[in-house]
Formats: structure tokens, sequence, C-alpha cells
């Protein structure tokens, strides 16, 4: 590109070679050649470039006045500058640099008689129009460089878009990770710990019931270690071959409640209102909700009697609601979590435009309520 700028530049010099009328051609030579070589260095040195070709140019018209390429050289320049900087400050430079080109030609060029025309305007009018030439000249030029410019800037918004895009797209995919395997691990394992503590109090009373007990032991494990392998396969890029098992769903709500009961969590289950709608992510949100509910009752909840699950769905009003409550009289043990269960749900619920609220009951125990919203816009 830089080899091109030059070249056009030399074009438009060598027309004054073809007018047959060069006066002082030494000088012309000497100027094409330190123009040229100073058009090498306009995207390193912008201003500077523009400074010296300024000058150059009012020397030019001076010695060389036959010559036809004067202000040739400050296109390339003002563009180089309308590139590099922004455009307010591009014009008052292109401003800037016209000043003294205009007021040499206005007041002290002589337009050479040699090119005047008895029916042709007048030296004065010649040299208005070409003052005129040279600032539609610039303005252009700048205008220009503006232009690209503001494309460059776009398109390095663009990318810069894109870049944070996917580093949100990435966040988000490693917190689903993180809030899936928190709910497979913290109810597998909690479920697991509950029922072999009731095969330790059972097996030498009644052997069968702990073998019962070992069986449904040994199938929380193989489902948890299936659960973990489905949510890790996405982190796995040789696994886009196999067929992955789907998340679960709905189907699978009274498997988890009868494991749960399995764990000896007293279980009362209400429905009212119709089924849940179809949607598979409606389902796994509260499929997560109650499971992680009742986990934290086997985990935390201590002389618990009683255990009821709510699920209330009003398609009229757009509500539906979910209810987790226990009549336990245990504390919270905050080292035995990390915290993020509830804002996990909190995350859920907040896709269906719902809300969850977590705390201890009025009449003892612990409440978890979620109230979603599937027919709204999803956040």
């Amino acid at each position: 590109m830089d080899a091109l700028v030059v070249l056009a530049y030399l074009l438009a010099g060598s027309g004054t070679f073809l007018n047959g009328r060069v006066t002082n051609l030494p000088a012309h030579l000497v100027l094409l050649a330190a123009t040229s070589t100073v058009l090498m260095f306009r995207r390193d040195r912008p201003l500077a470039v523009l400074v010296i070709l300024s000058v150059f140019e009012i020397i030019n018209i001076n010695v060389v006045p036959s010559s036809n390429n004067i202000g040739a050289s400050l296109w390339f320049a003002l563009y180089a500058v309308a590139v590099a900087y922004r455009g307010i400050f591009s014009f008052a430079i292109a401003a800037a640099a016209s000043v003294p080109l205009v007021v040499y030609t206005l007041f002290f060029y002589q337009f050479p008689v040699e090119f005047l025309r008895p029916d042709g305007p007048t030296a004065l009018e010649s040299n208005v129009i070409t003052v005129i030439v040279m600032l539609l000249a610039n303005v252009i030029a700048t205008g220009i460089g503006a232009s690209v410019r503001r494309g460059r800037e776009h398109e390095a918004e663009l990318r810069q878009w894109a870049v944070r895009n996917a580093q949100l797209a990435s966040v988000a995919e490693r917190n689903r990770i993180a809030r899936e395997m928190h709910d497979v691990v913290a109810h597998s394992l909690t479920v697991m710990v509950a029922l072999s503590d009731g095969a330790a109090v059972v097996v030498k009373r009644d052997p069968e019931q702990a073998g019962e007990v070992l069986g449904q032991l040994s199938q929380t494990g193989r489902t948890a270690l299936a659960d973990m392998r489905r949510v890790l396969g996405v982190l796995r890029e040789d696994a886009g071959g196999g067929q992955r098992t789907p998340q679960p769903d709905h189907a699978d709500l009274g498997a988890l409640l009868e494991g749960f009961r399995q764990a000896g969590l007293p279980l009362a289950v209400t429905q009212s209102g119709p089924l849940l709608p179809g949607d598979p992510a409606l389902q796994l949100t509260v499929y997560r909700i109650v499971q992680e509910s009742l986990t934290n009752v086997l985990r935390y909840g201590t002389a618990v009697s009683r255990v009821r699950v709510l699920i209330e769905n009003q398609p009229d009003g757009g509500v539906l609601r979910v209810v987790v409550s226990d009549d336990g009289h245990g504390s919270l043990d905050a080292s035995m979590g990390t915290g993020q269960g509830i804002v996990g749900m909190r995350e859920r619920a907040g896709i269906f435009s719902g809300t969850v609220d977590a705390g201890p009951s009025p009449q003892g125990g612990w409440t978890v309520t979620a109230t979603l919203r599937p027919n709204q816009n999803r956040n």
C-alpha cells in the first residue's frame, strides 16, 4: 500500500512533464523524490508528515509555479491523520494545514500567463478556483479517512463484543455445570449417608431390610455416577460421538421422592392443579428445587417428623408454586455446606421470572417457597 500511494503521487506529478512547460525541472524532481520519501512514513508519524508536506507544498508552488500536482501530497497525509485521530481533531488539522497554501495561492501566487486563455478566467479567478478545488479535495480526503476510522472502530467493537459474549457464555456454562454438580453430589451423597446409617442400625435386627437399604444405596451411587457423566460430558471434546441422556424431567420426580422416603424422610406430597407444562426446562427447574430442598432437610434437619411438598400449578394466573416445609428443630450448620444451594435455586427460578424464599417457619422448621411464572419472558 505504501508503494501504491507513492506511485499514485508520482503519477499525479508526472502531468507536469506532459504540459511541456516545466520550469526549474531539477527542483521539481527533488521535491517529487523528497515528498515520496516522506509519504512512506505517513502511517507511523501522520502529524509530522503532514507538517513537512505542508512546507514542501509551499516550496513546490513557489519554485515550480507550473506544477499541476500542487496539494496532492496533502490528500494522503490528511487521510492518514483522519484514520489515526478522531473526526473533530482531524478536520481541525485539515483546516490548519490548508491555510498556508490557501493564503499563498490567493495573495502571492502568480498564475502562469501561458496557461491563461483570452476567453477564459483571469489569473485571480483561476487562483480562486484552484483554492476551492484544493479545499474540497482536502475535505474529501479527510472525510474518507474519518469514514475508514469509524468502520475500523465498529469492527473492533464487534470483535470485542464477540469476545465478551464468548466469555460470558463460558462463565454461564461453568456456572451451570457447577450448579448441576452441586445438585447431583449434594443430593446423592446425602441420601447415601442416610441409607448407610439406616443400614447400620437395622443390619442386626433385620438383615433382609438392611439388604434392601444397601441395594438402594448401591442404586443411588450408580445414579449419581450416571448424572455426573452426563453433566461432565459437555467438557469432553471427544464425547460428541456418544448419545447423551437428557437431564431429569418431570417423570423422575416420583422416583426422586421415593428415594427420599427410602432415606427416611416422612414425606407428604400434594399436587394441585393440572400437570406441569411440557417445557423440559421448567420441569428440570421444579425437579432441582424439590431435590435441593429435600436434600437440605436430610442434611441439616433434626427431629423431623413431617415433611410437606406442595406443587401448585395455576395456569390461569400464570403462577407455579413449589413449597417444601418441615417441622424439624435442628439448626443450620454453615460449615456443612457451601451456601450455593439456595443461590442455585434462585438462579433457576429467575429463568422463569420467579423468586425463591427460604427461611425458618413461624411454627418451627424450615420452609422453601419457589414462585415461578412460566408464561412471562425469561430473563
